[in-house]
């Protein structure tokens, strides 16, 4: 190891060292007088007194948490694991697509993406997220009262106390419920949940630049990304800000107000699609890009990686109802449905155009359906999902084809397939969303030619764009910053990437027998 890379090491462990000490410094602080750790003194020992969570007097000062459902709770713990077990998926997908000598390097990042957005989520993350609004500056990103998972309570769900008969979840009579959509399960496994989407959604990036980035600017590049992309992002669409708490209602005297995206088609794939566009713009071209084979290593391993995200989706998208009910059934419906006909399309298309069905290309189509449908997923129905299958298929294909001619190196195509199948996800969401799935008044799109649908497709365009100007712009500059202040730059030397990042920043190699 050089005397810059025990450098960059000995820094990553002086900030995990004190991290660790300032969290068993809160721990061995806490007691049950100070309220710190969420205890109480007489009360049941629980309540966190957070006024957002559902606890209500259950009589001699003890305060009670709403009712938990234990059906959804199963469920959401379920899905939560399915949507983990995408990013590895992740990985595998990528490192087959990738050059042999480069595959550790892309299986590295994946994972050590995984450990430090565990960590980041619930330090600084789901509170700049999901944190109250308690100011108008608290529409851009939330608030810090959750900071270190502060309040955030494994008991109690978020919400109001109310009778449980007006709720979608079952109880006992004389049961306290809560009123609030999210209302089955506690406000930390809804926070844990949408802790696998802030995994996930950096681990996508890597596709754009690999091959070209130094193992310790990606930990810092993540760490910023997280923080001033993924979460403002979250925070206004799932929060209660600027594009989900009704900023940019073009008519109030109509029932659209805010931009529909159930499972994160502009909060995960537009924002990390254009980001990673942005990283190879960056960055630029890889050595010897157009001029020698870069064709993908391992097929198995891609279509390994695909199957995986195609499992995992079901959480991602149908867990996204946080609850169990036909939305529900019907979000799994439309995953796989609009999956499979993207997959198809792709494979048709390439055929078309090459001669020959590409298998990757059916991998690659298949990821497609699975983003352009992660938006619309609890608002459409089965035969839109096939429009939006086709649509993800041929939009996806052709924008591939497009960065090629430019010669953008977003190596694996993360633009193409994640940027681009999002934004097509995003707006054909405003076009198909059908009052018939959910019957809210809200979910009414642009096909039924009335003036509520048009401007739900109005609303959706414009929370895209938004969504894709900060992405892209955002990391620009972040990555702009650290390649001029960052030791030689945040790109590894020429002779590094000749000789492969596996050897090069690991000193490891996936295959010995090479």
């Amino acid at each position: 190891m050089n005397s810059r890379n025990r450098k960059y090491a000995l820094l990553l462990v002086v900030t995990v060292a004190i991290t660790a000490t300032g969290a068993m410094s809160q721990a061995f602080a806490q007691s049950v007088n100070d309220g710190m750790d969420g205890y109480t003194k007489g009360t049941s020992g629980i309540y966190t007194g957070n006024t957002h969570e559902c606890w209500y007097d259950g009589g001699e000062g003890n305060m009670l948490p709403c009712k938990i459902d234990t059906g959804a709770s199963a469920w959401m713990l379920s899905a939560t694991s399915l949507v983990l077990l995408m990013t590895p998926g992740v990985g595998f997908f990528y490192g087959g697509l990738a050059r042999s000598k480069n595959v550790v390097n892309v299986l590295g990042m994946t994972i050590i993406v995984m450990g430090l957005m565990s960590v980041q989520w619930v330090l600084w993350g789901y509170s700049l997220a999901f944190g109250p609004i308690d100011s108008d500056a608290n529409m851009f990103m939330g608030s810090l009262e959750y900071v270190g998972f502060n309040e955030v309570s494994p008991w109690a769900p978020l919400g109001a106390p109310t009778a449980c008969s007006d709720t979608r979840f079952a109880a006992a009579p004389g049961e306290v419920c809560s009123d609030n959509w999210t209302g089955g399960v506690s406000h930390q496994l809804f926070a844990m949940f949408q802790a696998t989407f802030a995994i996930i959604t950096p681990a996508l990036i890597i596709g754009g630049i690999i091959d070209r980035i130094k193992f310790s600017a990606l930990i810092i590049f993540i760490l910023l990304w997280a923080t001033f992309v993924y979460d403002p992002v979250a925070h206004w669409v799932w929060g209660g800000g600027y594009i989900g708490g009704g900023a940019i209602d073009l008519n109030p005297d109509l029932s659209p107000s805010y931009g529909l995206d159930f499972a994160g088609g502009t909060v995960v794939h537009i924002t990390s699609g254009f980001s990673a566009l942005a990283g190879a713009l960056v960055l630029g071209r890889r050595l010897g890009y157009g001029k020698v084979p870069m064709e993908p290593h391992n097929i198995p391993m891609v279509i390994l990686g695909a199957s995986l995200l195609w499992f995992g989706w079901f959480g991602f998208n149908a867990g996204s109802e946080v609850g169990v009910d036909g939305i529900t059934v019907s979000a799994w419906t439309v995953t796989n449905t609009a999956t499979g006909m993207a997959a198809l399309t792709w494979v048709l298309m390439s055929w078309a155009h090459t001669g020959k069905p590409s298998i990757v290309g059916a991998a690659s189509g298949a990821v497609a359906g699975l983003v352009a449908i992660t938006p619309a997923s609890g608002w459409v129905g089965p035969m839109a999902s096939i429009i939006i299958g086709i649509a993800a298929g041929t939009v996806c294909y052709g924008c591939v084809s497009f960065k090629n001619a430019r010669k953008w190196d977003d190596a694996l195509d993360v633009w193409g397939v994640h940027g681009m199948g999002g934004l097509t996800g995003a707006i054909l969401t405003g076009t198909l969303a059908s009052p018939h799935i959910w019957d809210s008044g809200d979910g009414i799109g642009a096909w039924t030619g009335t003036a509520e649908g048009m401007e739900q497709q109005a609303i959706n365009i414009i929370a895209a764009a938004i969504s894709v100007g900060y992405a892209f712009g955002v990391t620009i500059v972040i990555l702009k910053i650290m390649d001029t202040v960052w030791p030689g730059g945040i790109r590894v030397t020429p002779k590094e990437e000749e000789i492969g990042l596996d050897l090069a920043q690991h000193g490891e190699r996936a295959y010995v027998n090479e």
